[in-house]
């Protein structure tokens, strides 16, 4: 399943940090690149506002 981060992003850069396969970069707010993703859902679990969804 892939995620996606949403427009509740508050660019704090915790998901960029814990993401194993450095798949998420910096922009207006976040954003995964699916190419990369490894989909195992570090990111959706340790973003502290839950801006991180399953597509």
């Amino acid at each position: 399943m892939a995620y996606r981060i949403t427009d509740a992003c508050a660019a704090c850069g915790t998901c960029a940090g814990e993401c194993p396969v450095e798949a998420i970069s910096e922009g207006d707010i976040y954003v995964i690149d699916q190419d990369k993703c490894a989909q195992c859902g570090t990111c959706a679990s340790v973003c502290p506002v839950g801006a991180i969804v399953e597509e």
